[in-house]
């Protein structure tokens, strides 16, 4: 698999975009911004995804399924946990009859 050289500024770059989106959902009418900081994440995501696709391309060793392959094994723990975690709180918190509808998407 091929690799980029690990890039500390664009770390720096990802707490910059975050930390919008964390103070905007402090519903404070003074913290704008939050989807601005979303933007600027998913533009450097398809910066890093672009800049690991051309060298693989440049390389002759691009393959769509091993692309895909990495994106669910990277993207899948993190989407699974969440899940889980969120039915566990969900059962608790939620009153009984929206618990029996939370799979309904808002159905009545």
């Amino acid at each position: 698999m091929t690799r980029l050289r690990y890039r500390p500024e664009i770390d720096g770059l990802r707490t910059m975009a975050v930390i919008p989106v964390i103070l905007f959902h402090l519903h404070k009418p003074w913290l704008p911004g939050g989807f601005t900081g979303v933007d600027v994440f998913f533009v450097i995501s398809g910066y890093l995804i672009t800049s690991l696709l051309m060298k693989e391309l440049a390389e002759n060793t691009f393959s769509l399924v091993g692309f895909w392959l990495r994106r669910v094994r990277r993207l899948m723990p993190a989407l699974t946990t969440m899940v889980l975690v969120t039915l566990v709180v969900a059962r608790f918190v939620l009153w009984p009859s929206e618990w029996r509808t939370a799979g309904a998407l808002g159905a009545s």
